[in-house]
């Protein structure tokens, strides 16, 4: 099998894995959650406009995007509170050189969290270096309360590697 096919059927593998499995969350009956993976194409029309669409991804290969996206909503009588939702990134991709800069991420499996300008990874050497966005392991939201009701979308852009 050629490096590229291999590639493709690796991506394809973590895509289907991350649709399956979208996101993390704490135990909170009221609050669904669910994911989705889209790709962004960009285009021009018939009058020379750009066009960027997120469409279902078919084939997808190094350097491509992609928009990882967690819809929530509580279906319960009572607002949650503290509701944190943790998103794992396939191995695949890394977060897009773009993203919100004030995501809540992780570059060492979830074990510490923070801001990507301020975390650091430690190398084989024992130094470290400032963290980025091809380090991040996870995104984190906590939304501070959910009423009863809400939904809402959670989102991030990502650049297969």
């Amino acid at each position: 099998m050629s490096n590229f096919k291999h590639v493709l059927i690796t991506v394809a593998l973590a895509v289907s894995a991350a649709l399956a499995s979208p996101a993390l969350a704490q135990e909170a009956d009221p609050v669904s959650l669910s994911g989705d993976v889209k790709a962004v194409v960009n285009s021009v029309d018939d009058e020379g406009n750009s066009i960027t669409q997120l469409v279902e991804p078919s084939t997808i290969v190094p350097g491509d995007r992609l928009v990882f996206g967690t819809d929530y909503s509580n279906t319960g009588e009572e607002p949650v509170k503290n509701f944190v939702v943790t998103n794992p990134l396939p191995g695949p991709v890394r977060l897009a050189s773009d993203a919100d800069a004030d995501l809540t991420v992780s570059v060492d499996g979830g074990k510490t969290w923070g801001i990507l300008a301020g975390l650091n990874v430690t190398l084989e050497d024992g130094t470290s270096r400032t963290a980025q966005h091809a380090d991040v392991t996870h995104v984190r939201w906590i939304l501070a309360e959910i009423a009863p009701g809400e939904s809402g979308r959670l989102e991030y852009p990502a650049i297969i590697r």
